[in-house]
């Protein structure tokens, strides 16, 4: 029997767990058509202190959580959840912790202000979801990654990962979808400090010197194998940006057609494999 691509999302928002938007309307019907088309998915997200808990029945899963992890010289303890949409028959794992997530009653902005800690948030969001797959033991074929939050995603997995001793991720495919999610503010300095691991050179971490969001999603783009424009309007600087980065992309095909777009487009990566 032919084994089944393996698809791994990490998602900034899905419905209806957060309020509908178009990203959160891809995060959660992108996955569905992906398991329909007959692949093997896996979804993650953060825990935002938003999320109704209890209506959505999130709860923990002991053999994933309970490990820390450094950021800055600071541990900071990871706590997976999980909830299901059952109509849909797919199972959502939450990447929480205390101080970035569950105790915050917002997402990005507090009362219009930009989290100073989004840094971390974004640091711990996505290695959390690497030592997760990993303790699941699930190796994906393709990774796709929607929203800026996951934006580290691709340069972990391409330079931090891909070494002989840690095989997971040594054949995945990184696929970065780039949203009409810009935000205005820097992440705060030493940003570059903070997020390396090793295996990332100083070359590596020029991207992230001054990181705002155009810095933040070139390199994002320039780690991965290829593009997905996941909405109508992106931020200018990107969208020229893509002309010249000799990455396959996708065009945007609206939001109607965008899942089935999707599983053609990564179907040009797995024949490669």
């Amino acid at each position: 029997m032919e084994n089944k691509t393996r698809v791994l999302f990490v998602q900034q928002e899905i419905t209806p767990y957060l309020p509908e938007t178009q990203m959160s309307r891809i995060g959660r019907y992108l996955p569905q058509a992906t398991q329909e088309n007959g692949k093997e998915i896996r979804i993650f997200m953060p825990r935002y202190g938003i999320i109704n808990e209890r209506r959505n029945q999130l709860h923990e899963v002991i053999r994933l959580s309970g490990m820390n992890l450094i950021i800055n010289d600071t541990d900071h303890p990871l706590i997976i959840k999980v909830a299901s949409i059952q109509k849909a028959r797919m199972q959502i794992y939450f990447i929480d912790n205390d101080d970035f997530f569950s105790r915050r009653k917002y997402m990005m902005y507090d009362d219009g202000v930009f989290c100073e800690d989004n840094d971390d948030r974004s640091i711990f969001f996505t290695r959390g979801v690497i030592e997760t797959v990993k303790k699941l033991n699930w190796s994906p074929d393709i990774i796709h990654c929607h929203g800026w939050i996951s934006a580290l995603m691709p340069l972990y997995i391409k330079r931090a990962l891909n070494v002989k001793d840690n095989p997971l991720y040594n054949e995945s495919k990184i696929i970065y979808s780039v949203c009409d999610d810009a935000f205005e503010e820097t992440l705060r300095p030493g940003f570059d400090k903070k997020m390396k691991l090793p295996g990332i050179t100083a070359k590596d971490l020029k991207c992230y010197k001054e990181t705002d969001y155009v810095n933040l999603t070139k390199a994002a783009i320039s780690y991965s194998d290829g593009v997905t424009i996941a909405s109508e309007r992106i931020h200018p600087e990107i969208e020229a940006y893509l002309k010249t980065c000799n990455k396959p992309v996708m065009p945007f095909p609206g939001e109607e057609n965008f899942p089935q777009a999707c599983n053609e487009f990564y179907e040009t990566f797995i024949q490669k494999q």
